[in-house]
């Protein structure tokens, strides 16, 4: 068994963090500029330090870090693992719907912070994340999770 485990590769593992602002009409989400590479808008998230957390508490953590707000994790909307969803290196990502309040500000690997309205997600956003609010937006309207795919 020691021989299988020195030799096994895993991807990465992240949380991201659908972050829905309740004292804002319309329950506006929360994205951020990312500050390293690959650039772009994204949904908050990082890597899970391990050994250290569950992904449930690196989502919180990493909603902390990159928003400066306190968020209640609601529910996991899907787990995110295509090999190319992350131009770096291959990691799959666990990604919550949560809620906050108050006043989101950037931090962290965030360079910069945007409310976005549910109806003006902005296009091409770093990752995968097109795809997460796509499921977003379904289970925001359904209540269903994100559905299961067989991606190569």
């Amino acid at each position: 068994m020691n021989n299988v485990r020195s030799s096994l590769k895993t991807p990465f593992l992240a949380a991201d963090v659908i972050i829905e602002l309740m004292d804002r009409p319309g329950r506006p989400i929360v994205l951020i500029e990312r500050l390293n590479p690959p650039h772009g808008m994204a949904i908050p998230g990082g890597f899970v330090e391990h050994g250290l957390e569950s992904v449930e508490r690196a989502a919180v953590r990493e909603a902390l870090e990159e928003t400066s707000l306190v968020v209640r994790l609601r529910a996991l909307l899907g787990v995110y693992s295509n090999p190319a969803r992350d131009p770096r290196f291959h990691t799959a990502t666990a990604v919550y719907v949560a809620e906050a309040t108050g006043i989101p500000k950037a931090a962290d690997d965030a360079k910069a912070i945007q409310v976005v309205a549910v109806e003006e997600i902005p296009l091409n956003l770093a990752f995968d994340h097109n795809l997460v609010l796509s499921d977003y937006l379904v289970f925001r309207a359904e209540g269903r999770v994100a559905p299961l795919r067989e991606e190569s």
